[in-house]
């Protein structure tokens, strides 16, 4: 092989990258991945993983100039000093909104598995077929059934602290002991058990934080800082830089290179193979090929939609994988911001231990065996309680060591949580190149026109009411429900603009995440789901990727690819 010749490339270094890089390396590929962004190193470039809120110069706040400079991300929580720099450059890279969708983004080694929010469950046997049966978009190709052993598989190695509950809305997976719920969350658990007559369920949040270590990978468990997003020193959270990519580079098989910007895939239409990629380096502008017997996409969803309308565009007018009319289109998020608070009395004589980076969950209820609603599919809610602390208000207004005394007296207890509902694929959410906006290094830029529909606004309405419900079901005083402002891109879970499907005449993907039109390039980010389920997504893309790699290198032995 030349210098420039792998046996497979994997596009992006996030969640579903990592994995393809650690399972590829380890069944002996040589694979060059590549990242668009910086390298981060784990640990040596974890440079605020020590810090508290008073060591930064504005306490941590976003300055109004880092809010003119990034006027999307400032939109939500991502803008601060603590995570500055994590996130894309807008300036650099712009992206168009025909509709408002926000758009957060990792550019760098790791993408979003340093900034992820780590809750993990496993979609459900329903979640695989509830568009066959409803005749909403195109059917899954594959089932719970195919998945599952790869559940078992990430699962094991990631480290997911969970409880085994045994809900067929919600399966059970290989868990580490979980992270506890406090005292007030168990009370109200009890509760909603009693309420609703074992219908509905508050357990233990599913979390990718380790509770037992695992030295053979480095890793020690969670430290209890939840700190997690400034990565963590001690490997106690899944990511990339913890894991997978240790695990890939053990091998001895990988090359990483970080600075590389893949403008396309390289196809040659007489064996209807991709050959490889070509990549612009973000630092020098060079443009560079690299050849390669199988391509993994995994820039995440919007990306790896971009990158394949911008391949093979002699060939397909909308690019590599579009002969079906729908690449770019589908996308779905997950809709949430609504739900509810309350004040819980009592308890003032028990505190909390340490900072969990999870709280519970509430799984989805909603058109679930008997129930029937006026909406399709259904909803989850993430939440926790605790005591209030310094923050709260001091009625006396004190000074000197009054004050003080009242800042370390800690407040009363409150409990809330948020939903997340799931958005259907609609065929018109769609993403598209726009050729007249071009990004820093001369690239037509990705325009979004993505919305929620009458279906998500219907659920909605459940998913505050019912939280209401429960907390007032549960015996809370001062339950409040709020509806703030969500638009599609919030829930930083996009997906589907590269659905697997059963036939290449509806689908971009067959069912082992291959190109139709390219049975050597390999989709397993969210671009891949053909539906939302109400769950967070990253665990299925670990196990799809897992899955994917095991069958592109059988492939690729027998001589198919």
């Amino acid at each position: 092989m030349s210098v420039n010749e792998y046996d497979a490339i994997v596009v992006g270094s996030g969640i579903s990258g990592g994995w393809a890089a650690k399972e590829l390396c380890e069944k002996g590929l040589r694979v060059l991945m590549l990242e668009r962004g910086q390298n981060i190193e784990h640990i040596k470039d974890y440079k605020n993983a020590h810090k508290e809120a008073w060591d930064y110069p504005h306490r941590d706040v976003p300055t109004q100039q880092m809010k003119l400079d990034y006027p999307v991300i400032r939109r939500d929580y991502p803008l601060n000093e603590s995570t500055f720099g994590m996130w894309a450059n807008e300036k650099d890279a712009p992206y168009i909104e025909d509709k408002r969708f926000d758009w957060f983004r990792g550019y760098h080694v790791g993408g979003r598995s340093l900034l992820w929010g780590r809750q993990s469950y496993r979609l459900n046997p329903e979640d695989f077929q509830a568009n066959g049966k409803e005749g909403i978009a195109v059917d899954w190709p594959i089932r719970y059934e195919d998945v599952a052993p790869w559940y078992d598989y990430v699962e094991r190695f990631a480290g997911i602290s969970g409880n085994r509950d045994g809900l067929d809305v919600l399966p059970d997976g290989q868990f580490q002991a979980p992270i506890p719920l406090n005292c007030v969350e168990k009370d109200v658990a009890a509760r909603l058990q009693k309420a609703f007559k074992g219908t509905r369920h508050l357990i233990n949040s599913r979390s990718a934080n380790m509770t037992e270590p695992k030295p053979e990978q480095g890793r020690a468990n969670c430290q209890y800082r939840n700190k997690c997003w400034l990565g963590c020193p001690f490997g106690g959270y899944f990511s990339t830089q913890s894991a997978t990519l240790p695990a890939a580079m053990k091998t001895g098989n990988l090359t990483l290179r970080p600075f590389s910007i893949v403008s396309k895939v390289l196809y040659d239409k007489d064996k209807k193979r991709a050959t490889g990629v070509e990549i612009i380096d973000a630092q020098t502008n060079q443009v560079i090929e690299y050849k390669s017997k199988i391509v993994f996409l995994n820039a995440s969803a919007l990306n790896t939609a971009w990158l394949l309308m911008n391949s093979a565009t002699d060939i397909w007018e909308g690019g590599l994988g579009s002969s079906s009319g729908e690449l770019g289109h589908n996308v779905m998020d997950h809709h949430f911001r609504v739900g509810a608070s309350a004040d819980v009395e009592g308890y003032l004589d028990k505190y909390t231990f340490g900072r969990r980076p999870a709280g519970f969950y509430i799984p989805r209820f909603r058109n679930w065996h008997n129930d029937k609603r006026d909406y399709l599919r259904g909803f989850g809610y993430q939440g926790s309680a605790g005591r209030q602390g310094w923050q709260k208000d001091i009625a006396e207004l004190g000074i000197g060591a009054t004050l003080k005394a009242g800042m370390t007296e800690p407040g009363h207890w409150g409990i809330g949580m948020s939903a997340f509902g799931e958005m259907l694929p609609y065929h018109e959410n769609r993403v598209y190149l726009n050729h007249q906006v071009k990004d820093k290094w001369g690239l037509p830029v990705l325009a979004i026109d993505v919305e929620i529909k009458a279906n998500e606004l219907a659920m909605r309405k459940d998913m505050q009411q019912d939280a209401m419900e429960m907390f007032e079901a549960a015996g809370l005083k001062n339950v409040r429900g709020y509806d703030s402002d969500y638009a599609p891109g919030m829930g930083i879970h996009e997906m589907g603009t590269a659905r697997m499907g059963r036939d290449p005449k509806t689908s971009v993907l067959n069912k082992h995440n291959q190109v139709w039109d390219a049975l050597n390039v390999f989709v397993t980010d969210g671009a891949c789901m053909t539906s939302a389920s109400c769950v967070n997504p990253s665990l299925t893309y670990m196990a799809l990727t897992a899955r994917a790699a095991d069958y592109a290198v059988a492939e690729l032995k027998r001589g198919n690819l």
